[in-house]
């Protein structure tokens, strides 16, 4: 298959592993990741998850980055590209992204919010239980933080591929590296710290069950960005002469580790100022608003080390933003050969107001619930436990029997060897697909 695309490209592939890595370190590895290994039993579901990544991840990552280069489009075409009858999986891949960005800004908006309390010097307010119930539930203020974080995401992806995207990768992914490591060592010398380090390295096999398991993979396509298109659309940017399977390896290894910082972060520091207890081990989703505004108050240079934390979280979500708004962008632009800035406009405007019942659904809609979900959850749920399974399994499909491995394998012998072909074949072909029926079940019927 001749690629005709004219798009613009990354420069090199350092410019393109640490742009799709921003893309892939977000709220998932620092926000959800460590919640679930603190709930989940800490180092076996580290040593779960680890294993998933480097086999069930990465044939997915592969996979899609491998087909965003070969056809050179957007994931609107791409699938339509490599056979006609799956054209309908490039509209289904195309939402998932439209989807998840507008209710994803506004947790990012709560980002904004949190950085500015350490700004103004706030700290010890938000170390109060009722703070971030307080903060959500209030209506003007949710809105200017979610405008805020949308205007700054916006305008990276109005510069453009090289210009805007990689420029801000090549500045973030270092920085947030130098940024985890410091805040986990400093959690490390903590009294008590140790004991959190052990539960969150060592696995306690008596703690393994179907849950882990299900957990670890649904955790892989928040952590790994797959199954939205955005590894479509930046494998679409990829030169052809750059190593994929070396490429996606390294994404691979930046991604975990960002995830295992977070959690060496923010576990310990658990059974330092609780003792390890079950009931903040299972606070969830909550840990990182309400538990570590906590840990930070109580803490010497705590205003210093709580604005760190939350640079690096904002650093994060941004990546995942620009990603999820750069997919959206090159669909609207293939679709309807127009400019990158009226697009851009375009997404802003639109992403904004479907953001609102999102945001307001904490508030003045609390009341408005879909299914039994609150607003933002329904469509959290609907895009992370039904919609990107359902498009992975598809792709699974496609790849392991409609088009055959090769499709893809051949686009990665391009550069050379492709060392984990055997892997890859079985697991496109047999894993993949098996797992996610697994994901989907669990989700319909409430296993996890």
């Amino acid at each position: 298959m001749k690629k005709t695309n004219t798009k613009a490209n990354f420069s090199n592939r350092i410019g393109f592993v640490l742009a799709a890595a921003g893309s892939a370190v977000g709220m998932g590895n620092l926000w959800r990741f460590p919640y679930l290994a603190a709930k989940y039993g800490g180092g076996i579901f580290l040593l779960v998850y680890i294993i998933l990544a480097v086999t069930f991840g990465f044939s997915l990552m592969i996979t899609e980055i491998a087909i965003g280069r070969k056809t050179g489009k957007s994931p609107l075409y791409a699938y339509g590209e490599l056979h006609p009858k799956f054209g309908f999986l490039g509209i289904a891949a195309s939402a998932v992204p439209i989807i998840i960005f507008p209710y994803y800004c506004v947790i990012g908006g709560w980002v904004i919010k949190y950085l500015t309390i350490y700004v103004t010097g706030q700290a010890g307010a938000a170390a109060d239980d009722a703070y971030f119930g307080s903060f959500i539930s209030n209506t003007a203020n949710p809105i200017l933080c979610l405008f805020v974080f949308l205007f700054l995401t916006a305008a990276v992806v109005m510069f453009g591929v090289e210009k805007g995207i990689e420029r801000v990768s090549r500045v973030m992914m270092p920085l947030l590296v130098l940024l985890a490591i410091g805040i986990s060592i400093y959690s490390l010398t903590l009294d008590g710290a140790l004991e959190g380090l052990v539960y969150y390295v060592k696995p306690d096999f008596s703690q393994f069950s179907i849950k882990t398991i299900i957990a670890a993979m649904g955790q892989l396509f928040y952590s790994m960005s797959l199954a939205m298109g955005i590894m479509i659309t930046y494998g679409s940017y990829m030169r052809q002469e750059d190593n994929l399977e070396a490429s996606v390896r390294h994404i691979e290894i930046f991604d975990t580790a960002i995830a295992f910082l977070a959690g060496l972060m923010i576990i310990p520091s658990v059974f330092v100022f609780s003792g390890g207890s079950s009931e903040a081990l299972k606070q969830g989703p909550t840990l990182m608003f309400v538990m570590l505004p906590k840990v930070f108050n109580a803490m010497p240079g705590g205003i210093l080390i709580g604005f760190v934390f939350f640079v690096l979280v904002l650093f994060a979500a941004l990546t995942s933003a620009i990603s999820l708004m750069e997919t959206i962008v090159s669909i609207f632009m293939e679709k309807f050969h127009l400019g990158r800035k009226p697009v851009c406009l375009a997404v802003f405007i639109a992403s904004f107001l479907l953001a609102l019942p999102s945001t307001l659904g904490y508030g003045v809609l609390s009341n408005v619930t879909i299914f039994g979900y609150q607003i933002l959850d329904f469509f959290d749920f609907i895009s992370n436990n039904i919609a990107m399974p359902i498009v992975a399994l598809l792709t699974a499909i496609l790849i392991g029997y409609a088009v055959r491995p090769e499709a893809v394998i051949d686009e990665v012998e391009k550069n050379g060897i492709f060392r984990s072909k055997k892997l890859y074949v079985y697991m496109i072909r047999f894993v993949v697909p098996l797992c996610m029926i697994i994901i989907l079940i669990s989700s319909l019927f409430g296993i996890v």
